[in-house]
């Protein structure tokens, strides 16, 4: 059982005010679903879409040799969404135990759960101890090949909150677990990985430190007084160029994973639209923007879904 939170009805981040957690949920659970990041969504759609992305192009692999595993595709792709709104509340909530004290610093983090007394320190414990019970029930539902994979990212997962206390990219950290997913429909589907699941994994990878230097440059002033590091602090006025090179080389890398698959003109097109729209990002980016900044980090949800519909049309069509 959850201990009782201190204060279940508090201070609320800017950024969530207003969702179905502050309208829906029972009181007392509002702040364990905050620390999860239940309010805000947009990370488990970030963390699941690369999952899919490799379910579609494993399945057009498939369609190289054999029939296509379509209804096996289904039940994965439920599974992984499953999965990664459990795994990106355990790794939130992990995240916010490590960064408790430097999230109460913060102007933007100060009102989560732990820094403003809404949930204990053992609650919180608890609670990520629920979670991944939840994520491990998802992982024995795998093939033993892809369980293997699954846990492979274990490290990253554990060791990335204390990343921006050592590196100066630790979103480069938070990319390589956060695209793990771009394996984990190969493992699935072939239990293998072959060529165009690393070259996906590697775009997935640098997609991903993209969009969180956008996110990041939130709290950029703020970070720099904490002493932590961020790529947006790195980057700073060039940042823009940076991006430039890394949404470029994640098309690049993807682009080859197409080339790799076999993949036909509809991923062709799925990735023409996606770099449009990570093009339009760079076109509108102001750092100094922090409501256009999050609004920028949001629309790649958007991006990637665009570039999943041309996949999954290109493996049916296969």
């Amino acid at each position: 059982m959850i201990p009782a939170a201190p204060s279940p009805v508090g201070p609320v981040p800017a950024d969530s005010a207003g969702n179905w957690v502050d309208r829906y949920a029972p009181a007392p659970l509002r702040p364990y679903l905050r620390l999860a990041r239940a309010d805000r969504p947009i990370g488990s759609w970030l963390l699941l879409i690369p999952c899919w992305w490799s379910l579609a192009l494993a399945l057009r692999v498939q369609a190289e040799g054999s029939a296509p595993a379509y209804g096996a595709a289904v039940g994965w792709a439920v599974l992984f969404a499953i999965g990664a709104v459990a795994m990106r509340g355990a790794g939130c909530t992990w995240n916010d135990i490590l960064d408790r004290d430097i999230d109460g610093r913060v102007e933007r983090t100060r009102s989560r759960p732990l820094p403003a007394g809404q949930v204990t320190l053992t609650g919180a414990l608890v609670f990520l101890a629920l979670q991944l019970l939840a994520g491990l029930a998802v992982l024995l539902c795998l093939p033993f090949f892809a369980i293997g994979v699954a846990l492979s990212s274990l490290g990253l997962v554990v060791v990335y909150p204390l990343m921006k206390r050592v590196m100066w990219i630790p979103q480069l950290v938070l990319g390589l677990a956060f695209s793990w997913g771009a394996l984990m429909g190969f493992a699935v589907l072939l239990e293998a990985l072959p060529a165009p699941a690393f070259l996906l994994y590697a775009g997935a990878v640098l997609w991903v430190v993209g969009y969180d230097t956008i996110y990041a440059h939130q709290d950029r002033e703020d970070d720099a007084v904490v002493g932590v590091k961020s790529s947006a602090l790195l980057f700073g006025a060039h940042s823009a160029k940076w991006l430039a090179g890394l949404y470029g080389a994640a098309v690049v890398l993807i682009g080859l994973a197409l080339v790799s698959a076999g993949s036909g003109p509809w991923a062709w097109g799925g990735l023409g639209i996606f770099t449009v729209q990570l093009a339009n990002q760079l076109r509108r980016l102001d750092i100094d923007d922090r409501e256009l900044c999050l609004r920028l980090f949001r629309s790649n949800r958007d991006s990637g879904l665009i570039l999943l519909v041309g996949l999954v049309v290109d493996a049916l069509f296969a």
